[in-house]
Parts: structure tokens; C-alpha cells; sequence
């Protein structure tokens, strides 16, 4: 009875919830659809222990309160695992609640389905998933509250679980909703992505956060005094309130910047979100705001940021200043009128609340949908290639460029002259051989910048060139490259299989994948269309393949590298919650595994596995970007991993450093170096320059506790500025 109290409670709470303009009648059919879902999920447990009908009246709510969806979203939310969960099918669901209703819970139900299997299997059925999600915008929004209440929830997962909607939701779930708006739903998907795949970081730059946030009270106190006397002046009625980075934002430029906390400089900003006057248009009033605020501070003109003239593609609108403070200090100041930050918090809800359908032209989240559905449509690859294309569709920043005419085009950051030439037309890309930018002319590879204008030059015997893929990052150019391509490469690909097969048969080999991942290796190449394009094209000579299938296969890393694994955890066979998975797990010793190139863990590195096709275990570091996009594909895969024991043996690290140049600073570097006695040195390269000197050393080490004792010798030298470890980087 408890429990029942329990349940009654949460869906009271979530009618309380409900927009204040929903109607009886819409009420109603909620209390309909909350009673047919408590039915059908009854008896059923959440891993957590709790009746799991309080999952979907958790999604129902975060839809309705978060995002700002309506009647028939809080429904779909709340009937949105019965099809899966229980003796229910969409024809039932439709007869009770109609087919918009039916259609919403059916896409739920089948990318459900998709995401949790083996997605190299589902290409076809991946593909009609996403045609429906840009058919109806709102199937995506329900999935990414339902993915945020399951990463709350996620501490009473296994591990490996824990590591795969991790790994999952930063992969797709977080640009995801990034392209649909909502700011605040993306940033939490990400902290809570980090707190499971690195714990012990996150929980010491939240803690480092919420200090600076503490510490810098009175700062921000004193700093909008003089910004509230001058709106309180000038009749707006608004607030103002101070907002920090998100742990993940801040995270992330750590390691993209290799800087440490203390030198990111824009951890704290001001948002000023006002009412605007009814005889004034709002743009007007955000430059008179900011006019306000730039009498009282100087601004930083190369900070200045107009997202009111020209939102970005996901709806956001706002102008961002940056400014000098008292003390010193730059800090940024945000601009925007009530309505703009209700769309920055909802998104996509927001934007189409707000939208007047007789006088608002497309928006470009309209024409991001309408692209994805065109490319999707006409594609023909395969499922891990279409998650590719579609991950590119959510770029996070952008530019805006202009034809010659003065249209604007919006394109990542990053897109070429070839992506500007296929973003206006496919044959116009096809035919490309360069641009003038600004009148200048550029080659097809000329990155553009934002604001540049662009006429693109043809001719008419260009075709598409393999190299093109190099330099496009747009999914558009990219799906018709590799289209011209395929059918020509996939000729090439079978003729050179059969080189090889005619080879290893002669040299009485078998046609097994071992044999084939040993030409790979030695050979040093990527894939085997890589090698069988080169046995064609007779860029890998005979010979050269026979000896490498020659050699002795060894890895060395095997006698002296000791890890324990732990053996997937076992789904139980009862009707619970979809998630829920056995706590117990059975440790064992598996010798077979190869250390990943790309990212080069040594012990102490907190590491992950995955296990591969051929049964080889791959170990990444946890935080790799490689390892992060094989786990959000292969969950299944994952091998959860830590180190146990490691022998004497050294490992491979680089080492960048910078400081003031003073008369034997090299010296004392390597002294300090050559006096560890469990660390040596393979090189050391020093470059010096206006009496500023950086360096690169390359160190043999036993593992992470001796490489930061010694960074930490060589910080307390005087004169050494900054010393940190590179990571990622193939020494």
C-alpha cells in the first residue's frame, strides 16, 4: 500500500506540473494513459528497487517541465516502454489513444531498440528510425528526457553499464540535445556522462567550482551594483544572475587547451534576462542594454558575440559581451529578454511556442530536419557510417557565410569551400575547383571564416577526388563523396581481396582473420580495404606483404603488463526494468590484449576494455576520444579493467615543459631526471625564444605515480613555469 501511495504521489505531483492552459479534457486522457501504464508495468522493479512505472512518470515530467512539451508528449512519456515491457502493441495503444499518440510511442519503442542492440546489424531499421524522428521532432525530445532520467538514476547500474550509457549519451544524447535547444538538459547529460566515466575528476572540479563560485561572491556582488542602478534607471524590469561553466565544459578545456583550472578565465559569467518594452523591438533593447553596461565597462571588441541578429541554427538568441571587471578580470556578460532564455532552457518547445506560423520564415532547426531527412533518404551505408553522418549534423559551433547574391548559409566551423559548393548544390560540388572568397582566390580546401562571402568556380571536366575526404566536415559533401566513390572503390576492393587470398594461398596460409590482422599490423595500415586497395593499385608490393606475413607476431607488453578484468555481468531473465543487470561480478586473468596506439595507457592510467571481433582486447585510456566513440557503438563490448600489478619494466611517456630562460635551466632539468632512478630519459629536445624557453622530453617510466613525482621535482625548479604530460600523441 506504501507503495501504491508512493506512485499516486509522484503522478499528483506531475499533474500539478502540467501548463496551466491544458484542459480538463487533456487531463483526463493523462489520468487514462498514467492508470494504463501502472497496470502494465505492475510487479515490475527498476535496478534500483522502485516500481518502475516511477521511470516514466519521471520522463513524463522532465518533457513536460523541461522541455515544455504538451498533452499527448506527457502521454507518449508515460506509455513509452509498455509496448517493450509488457503484452501490449502499437495497434492497442492506438485503439485507446489514438494514431498520433500510437506513432510517438512506436518511434520510442523502436530506437529503443536499435541503440541497445548491435547497431553494425540494424542499418535499415537504424535509418527508418531517424526518418521518423525528423517526421515528428517530438519522438526525440521524450527520448532525451527518457535518456536523462536514466543517467540520474544510473548509480544502481553495473559498472560496465554505467561505462556504456556513458560513453552512449556524450556520444549522441548530449549534441543531441544541443541541435534541439535545450542548453541546460545538454550540460547536465555531460556532467553526468563524466561523473560515471571519470569519477574522481569530476568530483574534484565540482568541488574546485563551487569554491571559485564561493570565493568570488563578493566580486560579483560589487561588479553588478553599478549594471542594476543603470537598468533600475532606464525602466526595464529584469534580473541578473551569475552562472559557472558546467564540470564537463570546464573539463573539456583542461584538456583540449592542456591548461590547468587555474588558467581558464571565463569560468564565471553574468546573465542579464530582461522583460522587454512593449514600444520597442527586442534587438534594439539588447544593444541599448549593452550600450549601458559598456558605459561602465570597457569592453573586449574581439568578445563581442550577436546571436540577435543571427541565432544560431538550434534557435539560441542572445549578445554576449565581454568586459574588464574591477580588479582586473574579463568577465562575460550575457544579454537577453525573457523569451530568449526560456528558448535557451526548453528549446525547441520554446522556439515553436514563441514562432508565428503566417509570418516566421524557416528556421534553420526547420532546415537541419529537412537535411537529415533528404540524407538519410538517399543514403546507402551502413549503420556505423549513418551514425557518423548523423553525429556530424550536430555540430556545436558555426559560421555564417554568403553567396555572392548575399544569402546566407550556415556551415560548422571548420567547413571548406567544397563543403560552401555541395552545401548549395551536389553537381555545383561535384564540378568545384576552388572559390573566390572575398574576391581573393582560394583552393577547394580553404577553410572559410565566418562572415566570409563566397563564389564558387567550376568546371565542367572536374569530378570528385578521393582526397576531397580529407578536408570536407559537413555530413552533406561527405555522404555525395563517398557515393561517387563507392561503387568505383568497391570494384577495386574485391579485386585486391582476391590478390591477397591468391597470395596467402600460395604461401599455404589460412584465410583467417588472424592472418589478415597480422598483414595489417606489420604493414601498418588501418582496415583491410586499406591494404586491399594497395595490393590493387599495386602501391604494396608482393614481396613486402610476404615478408610481413612472415614475421613473428609478439607483443611485448604481455610479460610485463598485468591487468584484471572482470567477466560481463549476466542479465537476469526476469520481467524487469530494461536496465537492470546482476551486481555480481567474477574476476579473472586474461593475458591476450593489446595496449591501443592511439592513446598509450601505462599503469595507473585509468583504463578501459574492449573486446573485438576476433577476441583481442583493446585497452584505452577511459577518457580517449577513440574509446569514448567505441563505447557509445559497442557497449556490449565493454570490459571493465584495472590494474592490479606491474613488473619492472618502463613505459613511454612525453613530457612538454616551458618556463623563464635562465643560464643552466636544461641542466637542472636533467639532473633532476637522471637522480630518479626509476625514470629515464629516451630524448630531450629545448627550443628558446625572447627568453622564453619550452621543451619536449621523452621519459621511460614504471607508471603514473613515478611520472608525477617527477613533474612534480621539476615544477619546483625555479624558473619552470608549467609542466604537463601529453597526452594522445604518437611518440
Amino acid at each position: 500500500m506504501e507503495e501504491q501511495e508512493k506512485i499516486n504521489a509522484a503522478f499528483e505531483d506531475l499533474m500539478n506540473s502540467l501548463r496551466g492552459e491544458t484542459t480538463e479534457e487533456n487531463r483526463q486522457l493523462i489520468r487514462v494513459a498514467f492508470q494504463f501504464a501502472d497496470e502494465a508495468h505492475r510487479g515490475v522493479k527498476r535496478a534500483s528497487g522502485e516500481p518502475y512505472i516511477m521511470h516514466p512518470i519521471a520522463v513524463a515530467k522532465i518533457a513536460s517541465v523541461e522541455i515544455g512539451l504538451g498533452t499527448k508528449s506527457v502521454v507518449a512519456a508515460l506509455l513509452h516502454d509498455v509496448v517493450e515491457d509488457a503484452d501490449y502493441t502499437v495497434e492497442d495503444i492506438e485503439k485507446l489513444f489514438g494514431p498520433k499518440i500510437a506513432s510517438l510511442v512506436d518511434g520510442l519503442t523502436k530506437i529503443d531498440g536499435v541503440m541497445g542492440a548491435n547497431t553494425t546489424e540494424q542499418a535499415e531499421n537504424f535509418r527508418k528510425i531517424i526518418l521518423a524522428l525528423a517526421d515528428d521532432v517530438r519522438v526525440i525530445l521524450i527520448k532525451i528526457a527518457d535518456r536523462l532520467h536514466n543517467m540520474r538514476t544510473l548509480d544502481s547500474l553495473s559498472e560496465r553499464r554505467q561505462v556504456k550509457m556513458a560513453g552512449e549519451t556524450l556520444y549522441i544524447y548530449a549534441p543531441l540535445a544541443h541541435r534541439m535547444g535545450l542548453h541546460a538538459i545538454k550540460s547536465e547529460l555531460e556532467d553526468l556522462s563524466l561523473k560515471y566515466e571519470n569519477p574522481e575528476e569530476y568530483k574534484l572540479l565540482q568541488g574546485r567550482i563551487q569554491r571559485y563560485r564561493h570565493d568570488n561572491a563578493d566580486f560579483f556582488q560589487r561588479f553588478i551594483a553599478p549594471i542594476r542602478s543603470r537598468l533600475e534607471e532606464s525602466g526595464y524590469k529584469f534580473e541578473i544572475a551569475a552562472r559557472t561553466k558546467s564540470v564537463y565544459s570546464v573539463w573539456l578545456k583542461m584538456q583540449r587547451q592542456n591548461v590547468t583550472f587555474d588558467e581558464i578565465f571565463d569560468i564565471l559569467a553574468v546573465r542579464v534576462i530582461f522583460d522587454p518594452k512593449d514600444d520597442q523591438p527586442e534587438k534594439w533593447q539588447c544593444w541599448h542594454i549593452y550600450s549601458l553596461i559598456t558605459d561602465l565597462y570597457t569592453p573586449k571588441q574581439e568578445r563581442i558575440r550577436d546571436w540577435v541578429s543571427l541565432p544560431k541554427s538550434n534557435g539560441y538568441e542572445a549578445l554576449h559581451v565581454t568586459v574588464m571587471g574591477p580588479g582586473g578580470g574579463w568577465i562575460e556578460v550575457q544579454i537577453r529578454t525573457t523569451r530568449m532564455d526560456d528558448i535557451d532552457e526548453k528549446g525547441l518547445a520554446a522556439h515553436w511556442k514563441y514562432k508565428k506560423e503566417d509570418s516566421d520564415p524557416i528556421s534553420e532547426l526547420d532546415k537541419w530536419l529537412i537535411n537529415i531527412k533528404e540524407m538519410l533518404e538517399q543514403t546507402d551505408s551502413g549503420a556505423l557510417e549513418l551514425l557518423d553522418d548523423f553525429k556530424l549534423n550536430l555540430f556545436a559551433k558555426e559560421i555564417q557565410v554568403f553567396t555572392p547574391k548575399g544569402d546566407m548559409k550556415t556551415l560548422p566551423k571548420g567547413a571548406t569551400v567544397l563543403d560552401f559548393a555541395y552545401e548549395i548544390h551536389t553537381e555545383l560540388g561535384d564540378t568545384c575547383i576552388g572559390a573566390k572568397v572575398n574576391h581573393k582566390l582560394e583552393p577547394v580546401s580553404h577553410v572559410l571564416r565566418n562572415g566570409d562571402q563566397v563564389e564558387v568556380l567550376t568546371s565542367d571536366t572536374q569530378t570528385p577526388r578521393g582526397e576531397w575526404r580529407h578536408f570536407i566536415v559537413t555530413s552533406k559533401a561527405r555522404h555525395h563523396i563517398v557515393a561517387a566513390f563507392r561503387k568505383e572503390r568497391k570494384e577495386q576492393v574485391r579485386q585486391g581481396m582476391l590478390i591477397f587470398e591468391d597470395l596467402t594461398r600460395k604461401m599455404n596460409l589460412p584465410s583467417t582473420q588472424e592472418v589478415l590482422d597480422k598483414a595489417l599490423s606489420h604493414l601498418h595500415l588501418g582496415d583491410k580495404e586499406e591494404l586491399y586497395l594497395g595490393l590493387f593499385k599495386q602501391q604494396i608490393p608482393a614481396e613486402e606483404l610476404r615478408k610481413a606475413l612472415r614475421r613473428k607476431s609478439e607483443n611485448k607488453f604481455m610479460r610485463y603488463w598485468k591487468l584484471q578484468f572482470f567477466k560481463g555481468d549476466k542479465e537476469r531473465a526476469t520481467p524487469v526494468a530494461p536496465d537492470d543487470a546482476s551486481r555480481e561480478q567474477e574476476q579473472a586473468e586474461i593475458p591476450d590484449f593489446i595496449i591501443a596506439p592511439d592513446c598509450s595507457p601505462i599503469p595507473g592510467d585509468d583504463v578501459v576494455a574492449l573486446k573485438m571481433d576476433d577476441g583481442e582486447i583493446i585497452v584505452h585510456k577511459r577518457k580517449c576520444p577513440e574509446a569514448i566513440r567505441l563505447m557509445a557503438r559497442h557497449g556490449d563490448r565493454i570490459v571493465p579493467v584495472r590494474w592490479v600489478s606491474h613488473r619492472i619494466m618502463s613505459f613511454l611517456a612525453v613530457i612538454r615543459l616551458s618556463g623563464i630562460d635562465t643560464i643552466g635551466i636544461v641542466s637542472e632539468i636533467t639532473r633532476v631526471i637522471s637522480k630518479e632512478s626509476s625514470v629515464n630519459m629516451r630524448s630531450v629536445h629545448f627550443d628558446t625564444k625572447d627568453g622564453i624557453f619550452e621543451g619536449t622530453i621523452h621519459l621511460y617510466v614504471h607508471n603514473t605515480a613515478d611520472l608525477n613525482n617527477l613533474m612534480m621535482r621539476i615544477t619546483s625548479l625555479s624558473g619552470v613555469e608549467q609542466v604537463a604530460r601529453v597526452e594522445n600523441m604518437d611518440v
